[in-house]
């Protein structure tokens, strides 16, 4: 039996938004879960976590109270506002979330707003003394100097809007003169935005 002009036309139609339907329905999701390795080796059912809660040895330090329980900070110079991941004396990964409210902007600069290099350094240097001191530790009085900076490296400015995600690894620790060195690295999204080799002097009890 012959078909009309409009039916095949009607036809074709179907099959195109058949192919699209069937299209979207395969496309894979945009981001995939992390799953603990550690479970996939156990022969356990993975479990599908966020990343945040992704590593080894996730013990988050929920909100910025329990931070100023371990750094002396105070506004306006406290520059992380939460800590994701951290084993002490080892490593630590945290962040602080920039907005156009931070104090330094007015200044730095009015035509165009960028978070200063050196309290993007500071940052760092903030979360490395949250992996090395110990808030029970009352007679050191969580104290702690930078007594170096070396290999520093600005990549991209970072500005309002963006969440600096920091990472800080020790490197050195020498205990008997409380001097404490360690690799630290800011990153926004997936692009490196500083990088340097910092020196602490932990405070003596």
């Amino acid at each position: 039996m012959a078909l009309s002009s409009r039916s095949l036309q009607s036809g074709r139609v179907c099959s195109r938004k058949a192919a699209a339907r069937s299209f979207v329905s395969v496309r894979p999701a945009r981001s995939m879960p992390v799953v603990r390795a550690d479970a996939a080796q156990a022969g356990e059912a993975p479990k599908a976590l966020s990343v945040e809660k992704s590593g080894p040895n996730f013990k988050p330090l929920r909100d910025v109270m329990q931070i100023m329980q371990i750094l002396p900070h105070r506004y306006p110079f406290l520059l992380v506002d939460r800590v994701v991941e951290w084993e002490k004396e080892k490593y630590a990964v945290g962040y602080k979330c920039i907005t156009i409210n931070d104090n330094f902007f007015p200044g730095h600069f009015p035509e165009r707003a960028i978070m200063p290099g050196v309290l993007q350094v500071e940052a760092m240097a903030q979360l490395a003394g949250i992996v090395m001191l110990d808030p029970e530790d009352t007679e050191a009085k969580g104290l702690f100097f930078f007594a170096g900076i070396e290999n520093c490296r600005f990549r991209k400015p970072v500005v309002p809007g963006d969440v600096l995600m920091m990472r800080v690894e020790v490197t050195k620790n020498n205990k008997r003169f409380g001097i404490v060195k360690v690799a630290a690295s800011g990153y926004v999204g997936e692009d490196i935005v500083v990088e340097a080799e910092l020196t602490l002097a932990m405070g003596k009890k």
